[in-house]
């Protein structure tokens, strides 16, 4: 007798599964309005000014998340790799941030103590510091980590993409995270995530849907807060 194969859902790895659950969500945040605007040419230079500094905010928060995310691969991977993959992503961390710098100067935009933090911005870093915390498990925290990033590397690749109208200024900034180097990259933290997801308790699957989700959230959030919205 023939045995049936299985279905490609059946086959499907976590992380997809709960991105065709959550598909709308997931557009929000990696095809949101700003991003649009980006693309065909209509942006309104003030919103970018303001994810400009704000995003450098939270970049300096995120520093210390993703160290702590070195730590408990170092202490609860089981593939030694996993280490060297998030090294690889803290390193060029310190780039990111001069970037920011260059791009503020050139755009006139204040980073030093007149700029502070709006509450969407605020919230987000909240959630960050809860993910540091013990009680947040390795691949609780490895899945938020490849959504942030993920995030980012599809919404900006949209605007590298052919038929974009990306205005010529901010090619360099769509570049830096819609490059196929950076895309390989989220790759290899989604592989990581899954293997762990592949593996995990019921419990530790819910907290780390809910943790996906809530990037998601945050990420539309911080896109409206960008264009003037609550």
């Amino acid at each position: 007798m023939e045995e049936k194969g299985k279905t490609g859902m059946e086959n499907e790895r976590m992380i997809d599964t709960w991105l065709r659950k959550h598909r709308l969500i997931y557009l929000g945040a990696t095809r949101h309005p700003l991003i649009l605007s980006i693309s065909d040419g209509t942006v309104d230079i003030s919103s970018f000014k303001t994810w400009l500094g704000q995003d450098y905010i939270f970049v300096r928060a995120f520093v210390p998340f993703v160290a702590s995310l070195i730590v408990k691969a170092w202490k609860e991977s089981d593939v030694s790799s996993d280490m060297e993959v998030i090294l690889g992503g803290m390193a060029a961390l310190n780039d990111e941030l001069e970037w920011f710098k260059k791009e503020a100067f050139k755009w006139g935009v204040q980073l030093s103590e007149p700029l502070v933090p709006q509450k969407v911005n605020k919230d987000y870093c909240r959630f960050l510091e809860s993910l540091m915390s013990q009680e947040a498990n390795y691949t609780v925290a490895i899945t938020a980590f490849w959504a942030i990033e993920a995030v980012y590397q599809e919404s900006f690749a949209l605007c590298l993409a052919d038929g974009s109208r990306t205005p010529p200024e901010l090619k360099e900034t769509c570049q830096r995270w819609g490059n196929e180097g950076f895309g390989k990259y989220c790759s290899s933290l989604k592989d990581i995530a899954d293997r762990r997801l592949k593996k995990a308790s019921d419990d530790e699957l819910k907290k780390a849907e809910v943790a996906l989700l809530t990037v998601l959230e945050h990420e539309v959030e911080f896109w409206n807060m960008s264009r003037g919205g609550s």
